[in-house]
Parts: structure tokens; sequence; C-alpha cells
């Protein structure tokens, strides 16, 4: 038992240390444990990619150019950073969790510093002192920080700050006051997100069917905010559950709510079409009553700027069962996103859409004795994805939609014939289906698929893509059904007949140096060098092989390029259209 001199603490403790000037990259950030393998849970936090960067802006209120740019490197963080102040709260104050900031080397597979300090979760801060760090040369910038758990599913919020060197001042750092969602203000922010009602007989049909006592699928398909990125647990807290689950309570009359969550981080429409039949319809076992499609953010990439949008918007919509189609315009932290480029495709088919962007980011520029609702940093986990609060005002600007049809303010318009309507951007993949080794097998007379030989691809992936899909928070892997080059098979191509008219590759992108570039040929001409390394990260990527206008048998060979026998290369599969 503790006695009363250990309880008291030291007699004549020191005088505190003046502080340096800091500023915040974490404030009451939300972190998660997220279940891995080993039993443990870990909240990854990307801070390359101008991520870093963008947390000092918004979150730190940074605005010198000078110190922006120190923090682009390794040793201009080193040059501008004296310590990092960590403090962690949770529910239980006596657990312990791990602070690990992982530099990332110039060339993969270098060793690189980590940066790790065990603290405990009673919200006092800990401080690392740079000069006790062993900084590794190969060290090129400020890869990403990790939280780790003993365990998964350990809730928790962070603080991280930056200490200055001397010569170096930060703005006065503040805190946000809570946001209040019942204001008057936030319901008028959520009603400017309504960007076209259009025709809205498809939604009044899902809100009968839902009041009728009958059970209704909602589904949702996007990139990482979809996947739910930023929420914290991501698979109670993203915008698509907050959305399911607030639609049961106000919607639904003695049924229930399924709830499809087919979000896939870094990928764009043009492999969320190849995917759908798959993530969406479930190979045909799910008919959504509702799809929202949300890519507005993922699309700049594009190669078609557009067309691979419009073909998943028109397959959605020519359901034979006829879903409401809704489109969602999600929004970067630098007031951006593509519905200039892609409104046209709901202004044609006539049908909701609802923007983001145009509820908050006037919000962004107001002070807050101006009557600011949200702050960007509220808003924003990173520069990309939304925090908890920013997944409910997703969420509620989509449940705004639905209450403007509840109350039955009427169409805007008829109902538009998909099929005899020419396409705004273009549909060139609206019939594009998926093949891989799952598929083969029903897709193989249709296509005419012949002569296929896996060569050296003879090896299965498992390295993937992991995505939480639906209300799980356990992550499947993406595209498990591939052929993979070990390099341990030889090097013979993997080849195929194939008659279509349009091709796309997918393929697996990776950060380790173990994987190497394939060369794609069609008809015995070279047509592209996958290189896996080029995007540095662990997912699926799709590019167009072939893009003609008529269906013509064609060979199809993929084979590593020279030098790169011994790498690993992954064919996740193809979209084909005939």
């Amino acid at each position: 038992m503790e006695t009363a001199e250990k309880r008291r603490g030291p007699v004549a403790p020191k005088d505190p240390e003046k502080k340096r000037p800091f500023f915040f990259i974490m404030q009451g950030k939300d972190i998660y444990g997220a279940p891995q393998k080993d039993g443990r849970g870990i909240q990854f936090i990307y801070e390359d990619g101008g991520r870093l960067l963008d947390a000092a802006r918004l979150t730190g209120n940074i605005t010198d150019d000078y110190m922006i740019d120190l923090l682009k490197s390794t040793e201009g963080f080193r040059k501008m950073v004296y310590s990092i102040g960590v403090s962690v709260s949770g529910r239980d104050s006596d657990e312990s969790v791990r602070f690990v900031m992982q530099m990332y080397p110039h060339n993969p597979g270098e060793e690189s510093t980590e940066i790790i300090m065990d603290l405990p979760m009673d919200g006092m801060e800990r401080v690392i002192d740079l000069g006790d760090v062993d900084f590794f040369e190969a060290d090129k910038e400020i890869g990403q920080i990790r939280f780790e758990f003993a365990k998964s599913g350990i809730q928790a919020s962070a603080d991280v700050r930056f200490y200055l060197n001397d010569g170096f001042v930060a703005p006065i750092q503040s805190v946000d006051a809570m946001v209040d969602f019942e204001s008057d203000g936030y319901k008028e922010m959520i009603k400017k997100s309504l960007m076209l009602k259009g025709n809205t007989g498809r939604i009044t049909k899902l809100l009968q069917k839902a009041g009728s006592g009958e059970d209704v699928t909602l589904a949702f398909i996007g990139g990482s905010i979809t996947q739910g990125a930023g929420a914290i647990p991501i698979h109670e807290k993203s915008y698509a559950r907050n959305f399911a689950d607030t639609f049961e309570k106000k919607f639904v009359k003695g049924g229930k709510v399924d709830l499809v969550k087919a979000g896939v981080g870094g990928t764009p429409s043009e492999l969320g079409m190849v995917r759908f039949d798959r993530d969406i319809l479930r190979d045909g076992t799910k008919k959504p009553d509702i799809i929202v499609i949300e890519f507005a953010v993922n699309d700049e990439g594009d190669e078609t700027k557009g067309v691979c949008y419009e073909s998943l918007v028109r397959k959605a919509l020519e359901l034979p069962w006829k879903p409401a189609v809704v489109l969602l315009f999600a929004v970067f932290s630098f007031d951006w996103n593509l519905q200039d480029r892609l409104g046209c495709v709901g202004e044609r088919y006539n049908i909701p859409m609802v923007s983001i962007m145009d509820a908050v980011t006037p919000q962004f520029k107001l002070l807050p004795n101006d009557g600011r609702v949200i702050s960007k940093n509220q808003f924003f986990y990173d520069q990309f994805h939304p925090t908890n609060a920013g997944h409910r005002i997703m969420s509620d600007c989509l449940i705004n939609l639905i209450d403007v049809v509840n109350a039955g303010e009427g169409n805007d318009g008829e109902e538009v014939n998909v099929a005899a309507t020419k396409p705004a951007i273009g549909a060139d993949f609206e019939t594009v289906k998926l093949l891989d080794i799952k598929e083969y097998p029903a897709l193989k007379a249709e296509f005419g698929i012949s002569n296929l030989s896996e060569g050296s691809f003879k090896d299965t992936d498992t390295n993937l893509q992991m995505v939480e899909m639906d209300r799980e928070i356990t992550p499947v892997p993406e595209f498990p059904y591939n052929w993979s080059h070990s390099g341990k098979t030889g090097n013979e191509p993997f080849e195929m007949d194939i008659n279509c008219k349009r091709l796309l590759l997918l393929f697996q992108d990776s950060g380790s140096p173990s994987y190497g570039t394939c060369e794609v040929s069609i008809d015995g001409k070279k047509v592209y060098d996958a290189n896996p390394l080029q995007v540095g990260w662990t997912h699926a990527n799709s590019v167009i092989i072939l893009n003609e206008e008529k269906s013509a048998k064609h060979h199809v060979s993929l084979k590593m390029a020279e030098g790169m026998e011994d790498k690993v290369f992954t064919i996740l599969g193809f979209g084909i259209v005939k």
C-alpha cells in the first residue's frame, strides 16, 4: 500500500522548465487500435505526400513558407524541431500505448529511423528530445505516425506537438469549440449541400418500402472516404454507417437496414466500375435500394476524364429494379473536388447530387466570432479525410436529401430514360466485367477466352490491400483471386486470347522493392510498362491497355521486364468490355 509521503510527491519539486514555442500537428485527434494479425491494435496516420505539411497548416496554424518547406525533409525537420511532445488520453489511464514516428528512406528497402516512445494513456504529455535520437543517413522524410496498442479495439485521443529550436517562432495555438450539431447555423450549412434534387421518384420508392416494414439495402461505393478513413472507429463512425444508422431510426418502420459499404482507399471510378458487380451487387446476392457514388476526389488522374465515372453511374441506374442513385461530392482540405467536371453527369440523368464542398468550405473562411459552425481543423483528420465530425456532416448532408424528399417537395423534372440518352462525357465501359481466376470459368465462353496460360504467374499474392467492408472492423483482402509472378518460377509470360474491344489491367501496387516492372503486350506489340513501385504503397491499380470501337480477337501477353525476372508482379484481374 502506498504511504502518504509517496502519494504527496516530492517535497521540493524543481521549477518547471520554460516551454519552447510549439505547434500542433495533432490536437484532440481520435485514434483507434484496428486489429492486426498478431493481436495488437494499430492506428496508422500517414504523413507523406504533403499530409504533414497540411497538418502543420490546419492544426498548427503555420503560415511561414520557410517552416513549411523544412517539414518536407528529415534534414529540415531536424533543423527546426527540438523535441516532440505526445499525450494520449484513453478510458483506462493505466494502459500504455507506443508512439512511433517513422521516417521513409530515399530508396525503398534502406534502413530508416523510427522514433519510439511508450507512454501511459493518462493525458499527460511526454517529450522526446531529438538530440537523443540516432538518425539514419537514408532518411528522406517523415512518412507515418503509428499508435500501437497491446490489443485491438482501444479508442483514445492524442495530441502531438513540435517544440521548436531557438530562432523559430510559432503562432498561438487555439483550441476549437465543440461543434453544435443542433444549432440553426449547422442546419443551414447542411441545406447548402443539396446541389441538385433532380428526379426523386426512386428515393420516394425507397421511403415507401422502408415505411411499410420491409428490409432495405443501402449501398455506397467510392474511395478511402467511403471506406471510412479518418473515422474512429472506422466501422462505426464512417459517413456510410452514420447514414445507415440515422436512416434506420428516422424512416424504417419494422424492417432492417442492410449496409453495403464498398469504399477502397486510393482507387478511382476506373476501378470502381470493374468491382461494382462484386462489391455492390455481391455477385447477384444484393439488390440495393439506393446506391451512393463517391469518387469526386479520387478521379483527378482518371485517364478518361469522366468516361469511367459516367459508365459506373449508368451501370447503377440501369439495374432492372431501378435503385435510387445519388452522386456525392466529397472535398479535400484545399477546398477542391471534381464536381465541376462530373456534375454534368448528374444533370444529364437528372439524379440527386450532394456537395460537401458547397456546405463546408464557406465555413472555413469564417472566424469563430463570425458564427462559424466548424473549422477546417475540426472537419479534416488529415488533408484528405474527414474526422468523426466530418463524417457526420457528410451523413447529415445525405439525410437532408432524404428529408427533402420525405417532406413531399416533389420531383424536379421527369425520370430520364438512360438507355435512350446520349452520355454527357462517355459510357464506353458501361458493361465492363471483372475477369480473375474466380470469374474465368463463367466468362470463358462469353468472351471467347482461349489459350490461357499462366506461365510463371502461377502463385497467389496474399500481401494485398485490406479493406473494412460494410459494418465490419476486420479488413478483407482486395482481389484475392489473382495471378502472381513470385520470381521463383521462371519467366514465362502470362498469355491469353480474348474477344473484346476494351481491356483494363488491374495490378498490385506496392512499396516493397521485391516488386518489379512487367511488360504488357497486345497482339505482339508492347503497350505498357506496369511499374508497381510508381505509386509506392500497397493498393490496387488499374490502367486501360486496349480501347477500340469494335470487338475483335486479341492476344494478350504479360512478361517481367528484363532484369526483373526475380521480382514480384501480381495481376489482380482484368476489366473487359465486349
